[in-house]
Parts: C-alpha cells; sequence; structure tokens
C-alpha cells in the first residue's frame, strides 16, 4: 500500500492544528489557574497589609467573589459531568420506555419483558448469584490472608503474590483462567490445567465453560481470584491501624486467638470491611469483561451488563437494552446511598 502525502497533506494538517490548539488550550489553563489566584492572593494581602498599617477594621473577604472563583473552578467538571454522565443517563431512561428502534413509546413493556422472558430471568438470577457470593468469599479470603500473613517474616512477599492478580486486567485475567478451564475431547492431550488434574486422577475431562450452573461458579472463581487482593490490602491497613496498647491489653488478659479475632479485630476494622463489601459489590454488579471474555454469555452465564450490551448493540433492541442498563442502575443506587450514610455516621462519631 503506497503513501500518497499530496492526498493525505490536508489531514496532517488538521491533525498539526488539532494538536497545537489542545496545546495553545491547556498551556492557556494552566497559565490562568497559575497566575489568577496569585494575583488574587497578592491582593487581599496588600488591603490586610494597608488595613493593618493604618488601624481600620480588618476588610471582610468578598464572598460573592470567592463563590464565583470556587465556581470557575467547579465549572469543568461540572460540564464533563453533564455531558458524560446526566444527558446519557436521562436519554436512557427515555429510551427505555420506547420500542427497538426509538421512535415509538411503549411505557413499562420492556420492564414487563424482563421478568417474563425466561433467558432475561436466569441472567437476573445469574448476577443475584454473582453478588451474593464474590463479595462475601473475596471478603472472606481477603481477610483470613491479611490475619494469617500480619506482622509474618516474609509479610511484603505473600502479599505482593496476592495481590499481583490486581495487576492483570479482567481480559487478561479471564484469558488465562480459559486456559486452565480448557477442554479436549476424551482421549486427547488436554491443555487445560483442571482437565489435566482430574485425567491425571483417572477421572474424564469435562468441559467445564459449557456445564450450567457449574460454569458460573468457575466464573465466579475468577472474579473472586482478582479481588481478593484488594480486599486483602484494605483489611491489612486497618488490622495495622489497630492501636497497639489494645492488642497488649487483650494478651495481658489472657484471651485466645480465636477470641482475640472476633472481640478486637473485627469490630476494629468493621468499617473497613464494610467499605470493601460495598465496593466489591459495585464492581460485581456491572462485571462484564470476564463473562464476555471466557464465554460470550453463553451456556447460561450471561449478566445484566453483558445482555444489555447483546440486546443494545447485538441485537438492535434499543428499549430492551436501556430497560436493562436502568435495572443495574436501579441496583446500584441502594449501596452507594448505604456507603454514603455509613461515611457520614463514621465521620460523625
Amino acid at each position: 500500500m503506497n503513501f500518497d502525502f499530496a492526498d493525505e497533506q490536508p489531514k496532517l494538517l488538521m491533525l498539526m492544528y488539532g494538536l497545537i490548539a489542545f496545546v495553545a488550550v491547556v498551556g492557556g489553563l494552566l497559565l490562568l489557574l497559575d497566575v489568577v489566584p496569585a494575583r488574587f492572593a497578592q491582593r487581599q494581602e496588600g488591603k490586610l497589609v494597608a488595613a493593618s498599617a493604618s488601624g481600620a477594621p480588618l476588610p471582610r473577604r468578598p464572598k460573592q467573589r470567592e463563590y464565583l472563583f470556587g465556581l470557575f473552578f467547579l465549572l469543568p467538571t461540572v460540564l464533563l459531568l453533564l455531558v458524560g454522565l446526566v444527558v446519557p443517563a436521562i436519554r436512557t431512561v427515555l429510551l427505555s420506555f420506547m420500542d427497538s428502534s426509538s421512535t415509538d413509546w411503549v411505557g413499562l413493556r420492556n420492564y414487563v419483558w424482563m421478568f417474563d422472558e425466561d433467558a432475561i430471568v436466569r441472567v437476573l438470577t445469574n448476577t443475584l448469584i454473582w453478588v451474593i457470593l464474590v463479595p462475601l468469599l473475596a471478603t472472606s479470603f481477603g481477610l483470613l490472608y491479611a490475619v494469617m500473613v500480619d506482622r509474618a517474616r516474609f509479610e511484603a512477599v505473600a502479599k505482593s503474590l496476592i495481590f499481583m492478580p490486581m495487576a492483570i486486567s479482567m481480559v487478561g485475567a479471564s484469558i488465562i483462567w480459559r486456559f486452565v478451564y480448557a477442554y479436549r475431547g476424551e482421549g486427547e492431550q488436554q491443555i487445560g490445567l483442571l482437565n489435566q488434574i482430574v485425567v491425571s486422577l483417572g477421572g474424564t475431562p469435562q468441559a467445564w465453560l459449557q456445564e450450567p450452573p457449574l460454569n458460573t461458579f468457575l466464573l465466579i472463581v475468577i472474579m473472586i481470584w482478582i479481588q481478593a487482593g484488594f480486599a486483602m490490602v484494605v483489611l491489612s491497613a486497618a488490622i495495622k491501624a489497630i492501636p497497639a496498647d489494645i492488642v497488649e491489653a487483650a494478651r495481658l488478659d489472657g484471651v485466645t486467638p480465636w477470641q482475640m479475632f472476633w472481640q478486637i479485630t473485627m469490630p476494629s476494622i468493621r468499617p473497613a470491611v464494610i467499605v470493601v463489601v460495598v465496593t466489591l459489590s459495585i464492581a460485581t454488579l456491572k462485571v462484564f469483561d470476564i463473562v464476555r471474555t471466557a464465554t460470550n454469555g453463553n451456556y447460561d452465564t450471561s449478566v445484566i451488563a453483558n445482555e444489555m450490551y447483546n440486546q443494545a448493540f447485538r441485537y438492535g433492541e434499543n428499549g430492551q437494552g436501556s430497560a436493562l442498563a436502568v435495572f443495574l442502575f436501579i441496583l446500584v443506587v441502594p449501596i452507594v446511598f448505604y456507603q454514603i450514610r455509613n461515611l457520614r455516621q463514621q465521620r460523625e462519631g
């Protein structure tokens, strides 16, 4: 393929002009943010010095100017939220009450379809299983590991090994585990680790990702493998923040390790546990990459986010895809409000 500079010259010029304009705008904003606050601070300081020297009462801070100054910094964020979040959210809600072509109003038909269609009911059930098991098991494994390696000899190395999956993308982790679950016909050389273990023990290889409902639980294992490191790091930090005098007093009282865990450790790290569970619950509700990469949602493994993508972008059912998106948002909102309420109570305490 030959490159014709004459044909591509207009595109290159537009690209160059765009880069220049971008650099100019960013540089201007940075300069403005650097100069304006400094000038404002110098002017206010000059007024305060003059008033102090003359013995006059100190000037009151101009509240209106401060509000405008704060609005100047908040305006870009507000605009980005409006363009990238609020407007698309309102549009999605409106589309959920319309047909697949987004032209005719159908009311609640798309929401009724979610609970009438057996395949979608299965999707909702799978999502519920994910939300129950992933936060519970990932938090439990993270807490168990944090307690076991706390102040151990090779604590840093041990934590690094558990946290390492967090550095891998969801897609990358799913590909790794697809090789673990890989299946070849009976009598053939197995390349999947799990089937190779089964064969070495005298068993029969299985197509693990094609057998519901087992395949859903095997996909959940991937999410737990990734998120247990996050739970371990947060909870380990909370454990180390427990005052040493409380631990020493408990040991002097002769408490057992089990009593130490339930009476000292757990009450002290309860806020951190709540944060981990809430964070993992929200992440699990939105899980998409693992299901999409491992099974493409086939064999009864689909979840809400994956089905939302299928309905809207593969099947052209904009109304049904939007309804699933709104339903997913409704599921996330109570968890977010609970976390906000919990944080406020901690601050008041």
